[in-house]
């Protein structure tokens, strides 16, 4: 009995040190651990029956909280280890090396840190080493090659560096490798190949490299391979699936893998996972249908296919595949129809991503056989046709995603079957007819979205008693007549509504107020009347308000200064008068719009409104009708001389033509004026120059405002045809974003020479290119644009590209957009410039296009359409491709003539082909930092990826749609507007919450 006593008490001293280590065990497990009890019998403990030491110690998952005692390593008899899926903290104590018998270390999910002890190689018998999501640092440790008899090694999810050291393939026993999501880097080293039993190979989320091992492809034992969100390039083997007979699991996703996909995969009859999205692969996809045990597809976010008919072939195959679940084969070029033969895919199929390709036609009946489908998404196609009743069978749905096709028709009652949907978008369509009352049956519909279709008639009720609607509801751009009825208030958990560019009229409800929830309300571009519910206060929430554009009268009410996160609020072209208010949203002009309401008064300085008149108490009878008379005299009288100007401007405008500009409308001023406010053109004051002009900085006589004067060098051809042109393309031209011409010259110069010269407005921070590349940054202003600043810009650009496309007199063609022709003014906002180039849309008849054509390409290398290059008249498409040529440029900080673009390449393939799962290699380094900045701590990798995912994806995927090759394949400034506003304010909601 002597001869057992030291060794117990050894095992018991050693855990009752275990457990005082221990601050918390919200279980009570280790109550039993007292002196009542043999230890043996203590929870957890397994000890050998006749030698009475602990074998095993088995803690696993109770929320234990704690450090892990040193004085564990006294336990010399254990052979399993195991406290996973706890909160242990602190380092791995060296003693656990001491355990020599230990076979199994199972220590993963808790929180340790420090580094993976080098003297674990005294556990001299281990065979499995789990040390899966902790804090753990540093390289994996060389030592661990010494461990022979080991066949699992996982060290994944921590924060191990360094590489995958050639030391692995002294691991003969080895089986299962993990050292996924770590930050290692390097190659896959040769020697992994020495491990003949290898079966599992897990490395995905890391920064590896290279290629994958040639002889990787000949390891027959291999059943799983997951190697995604890496780095690996080069292309696959066209026979590596004959040697790798037992594949089962293959997950490649998210590298830079080129090359087709080898037609050796038929073979893989075995094989559940395919997995290579986010890659390079190009070609056809093989037919899959021996692959009968395939439950998971994913294709998506490569360049297969070449938009033709046969490139969905491959589907037909898959109805042999009785267990697929999930297919996704999304931003792709896939063309041609989806076959009838859809329908005959497995039942299981649960997830069918088919977006973001050319896919045509119509969407056959049969997919609604497909009753296991809880999502589908089909957007972003060229898809026609109805949208087929059989989807009334999809009742497990819940994410239906249809927009941005060419479906027409009406949106069948059907849609009400869909009892579990939760997303349904179906906007930028052709949809006709009414909105189904039926939707109101969704009762867990979140989100809505029928934007820009073609539908007539009311909204029904039924859809605003949907109290499920709490993300997004959008019926914008439709033709929906009727009123917004007091239902509205239903909706009180919805976060985004809006109704805008409608026929809607009638009051705004008041019950709108009830919508607690609500961030963003869009009603602009109705015919709304009446006054602005002051109930709208109640909005504690809301961020962004867009009333503009009705009929809305009345005074502004004065509590809407109180809604605390108002960041947007645009009252502009109604009806509204009275005294703006000066707190609040209505003290900051860059975010508050109330132009084109002529009796609004007051307000802060900024926004130049008159003052409010004094009222006086008493106004005495006749001096109303005195003061009625002379209003009504001089109405008349302006009037008359407004139909007598018409009448003169009507005939002079018959002799005058786009090359003869009328430019009497502007303030002449003197070439001795010009002369002395620039210090005789003197170079010093000389801020730039282009083809046709040299721009100064200087002053006008009796005025001490600073000016830029832009004089013609008219000994350059096409000089005296670019003044002409900016004369026409100004002189009637006026909005926000527009460079404002304030006067002229048109004289001759001390020499006797014919000068002519346009006086602007001066910028004080320069151009957007001195801004974009710091090598010709102004000293005024050493600092780099923040993503705030570029998404205000490109707002401003848009919108001013708007207003010369659809809403100037004349519709105007800038014709020579890129960043040294914006400006940005003391609160850096942008106005486009320079409109030498210029043409008015009526002007641009098939006679002058070949006149235009003629003379060579419109606009600058970079950013001129290549339409232009091939005889094209200008086009409002032409300018929307320089505008997505500035977006890249101004978020990936290259000019589209950097030198790396050689044979062939482009800014627009060098983005596409990096978008999005390696948008962090091509972004400006200078946005990458300052969302890193914005973002600090231990979670800031994934934070920042969750910034990108959020701000910088979408606004990238719009310059890439405005600068596609085909003219009518772009986007307009009605949809890139309504983008850029929607992201920016996702932008300021995602800075509100701290995000």
């Amino acid at each position: 009995m002597i001869a057992f006593a030291l060794p117990n008490n050894t095992d018991h001293l050693a855990l009752l040190n275990f457990k005082e280590s221990i601050s918390s065990d919200p279980y009570g497990i280790l109550l039993s651990w007292n002196t009542s009890i043999h230890f043996c019998n203590w929870h957890g403990i397994t000890c050998n029956s006749m030698l009475q030491r602990v074998t095993k110690l088995n803690l696993e998952g109770y929320q234990l909280k704690g450090f892990l005692s040193p004085h564990i390593g006294n336990i010399s008899y254990m052979t399993n280890f195991n406290i996973m899926n706890n909160n242990f903290y602190g380092e791995i104590p060296q003693e656990v090396g001491r355990l020599s018998q230990l076979q199994k270390l199972f220590i993963g999910n808790n929180s340790f840190v420090g580094e993976i002890p080098t003297n674990l190689t005294g556990c001299t018998d281990l065979t499995i080493l789990y040390l899966f999501g902790n804090n753990l640092f540093g390289k994996i440790p060389i030592q661990i090659g010494s461990f022979k008899k080991l066949h699992s090694l996982n060290v994944g999810k921590n924060k191990l560096t360094g590489g995958i050291s050639p030391f692995i393939g002294n691991v003969s026993s080895l089986i299962y490798l993990s050292v996924l999501v770590n930050n290692l880097e390097g190659d896959i080293p040769q020697q992994i190949c020495n491990l003949k039993s290898l079966a599992f190979v897990y490395v995905s989320a890391n920064k590896l490299t290279g290629t994958f091992p040639s002889c990787l492809y000949n390891m027959s034992s291999l059943t799983d391979i997951a190697a995604s969100l890496n780095q690996f390039n080069g292309s696959l083997p066209p026979d590596m699936f004959y040697t790798l007979p037992n594949l089962r699991l293959f997950v490649i996703g998210a590298n830079q893998i080129s090359g087709p996909i080898p037609y050796s995969i038929t073979n893989a009859s075995i094989l559940s996972s395919l997995q290579i999205s986010g890659n390079y692969f190009t070609g056809q996809v093989p037919s899959l249908g021996k692959l009968q045990h395939l439950s998971f597809i994913s294709l998506e976010n490569n360049s297969l296919g070449d938009n033709s008919f046969h490139d969905l072939e491959f589907l037909k195959s898959l109805t042999n595949c009785s267990k697929l679940q999930h297919l996704a084969m999304s931003l792709n070029n896939f063309g041609g129809h989806l076959p009838n033969s859809m329908g005959n895919l497995s039942t299981q199929l649960t997830q069918l991503y088919l977006g973001g390709n050319h896919i045509s036609g119509e969407i056959p009946t049969s997919l609604g056989n497909l009753i296991g489908l809880n999502l589908l998404m089909i957007e972003h196609n060229n898809i026609s046709g109805t949208i087929p009743s059989t989807f009334g069978k999809f009742q497990k749905m819940q994410k239906m995603s249809l927009g941005a096709n060419k479906l027409s028709g009406k949106i069948g009652a059907f849609m009400g079957n869909l009892s579990q949907l939760f997303f349904l978008g179906m906007e930028q369509n052709m949809l006709q007819g009414n909105i189904p009352p039926s939707i109101g049956n969704c009762q867990k519909l979140q989100e809505l979205d029928l934007y820009q279709n073609n539908l007539t008639g009311t909204i029904p009720l039924e859809i605003f008693n949907l109290s499920s609607l709490t993300y997004f509801f959008d019926l914008s751009q439709n033709t929906l007549s009727g009123s917004i009825p007091e239902d509205v208030g239903n909706l009180k958990h919805v976060d985004y509504l809006s109704l805008a560019n409608n026929y809607l009229s009638g009051h705004i409800p008041s019950t709108i107020g009830e919508c607690i929830m609500l961030e963003y309300l869009f009603l602009q571009g109705n015919s709304l009347e009446g006054i602005i519910p002051s109930s709208l206060t109640s909005l504690k929430s809301l961020q962004g308000l867009d009333l503009s554009h009705n009929h809305l009268s009345g005074s502004i009410p004065n509590v809407l200064q109180n809604i605390p996160l108002l960041l947007y609020f645009n009252l502009s072209f109604n009806m509204l008068d009275g005294e703006v208010p000066t707190e609040g949203v209505f003290r900051n002009v860059s975010a508050l719009d109330v132009t084109g309401n002529i009796k609004l008064c007051g307000g802060i300085s900024e926004l130049h409104l008159p003052p409010c008149p004094v009222k006086a108490k008493k106004l005495a009878k006749h001096h109303k009708f005195r003061l009625i008379a002379v209003i009504v005299s001089a109405v008349v009288f302006l009037l008359i001389l407004s139909f007598i100007s018409m009448i003169c401007w009507m005939r002079k405008g018959k002799k005058s033509s786009f090359e003869s500009p009328t430019i009497d409308q502007l303030a002449k001023v003197s070439y001795q004026s010009l002369h002395n406010g620039t210090n005789g053109f003197s170079t010093t004051n000389m801020i730039g120059s282009a083809n046709f002009s040299s721009v100064y900085i200087g002053t006008l006589d009796l005025e001490d405002k600073v000016v830029a004067i832009k004089v013609l060098n008219l000994q350059s051809k096409g000089a005296h045809k670019s003044f002409v042109a900016e004369c026409n393309a100004l002189k009637n031209a006026k909005h926000r974003n527009l460079v404002k011409i304030l006067t002229c010259c048109s004289s001759t110069n001390y020499e006797g020479q014919e000068f002519k010269a346009l006086v602007f407005e001066y910028m004080r921070n320069g151009s957007l290119e001195q801004w974009l590349h710091p090598t010709t940054l102004n000293t005024e202003h050493p600092r780099t644009l923040s993503l705030d600043e570029r998404l205000n810009i490109l707002i401003d650009i848009a919108s001013a590209l708007h207003y010369l496309h659809h809403e100037c007199e004349q519709s105007i063609i800038h014709c020579d957009l890129k960043p040294s022709n914006v400006l940005l003014d003391d609160d850096m906002i942008a106005h486009v410039s320079d409109f030498g180039i210029a043409k008015l849309l009526s002007t641009i008849t098939s006679e002058t296009s070949k006149q235009t054509t003629s003379t060579g390409i419109k606009g600058t290398v970079g950013y001129a359409p290549p339409e232009y290059g091939m005889s094209s008249k200008v086009s409002m498409n032409g300018d929307m491709y320089s505008f997505g040529i500035l977006m890249l440029e101004m978020f990936t900080g290259r000019k589209p003539t950097d030198e790396i673009f050689e044979d062939g390449q482009n800014l627009h393939n060098f983005v596409k082909i990096s978008f999005p799962n390696n948008i962090l290699q091509i972004l400006d380094p200078s946005l990458v930092a300052e969302q890193g900045q914005a973002t600090p701590g231990e979670e800031n990798t994934q934070k920042l990826t969750t910034t990108i995912e959020k701000h910088f994806i979408s606004v990238i995927r719009i310059g890439l749609a405005c600068s596609v090759e085909s003219p009518n394949e772009r986007m307009n400034t009605v949809d890139v507007s309504r983008e850029l506003n929607k992201i920016k304010r996702v932008f300021l909601a995602g800075k509100i919450n701290g995000k």
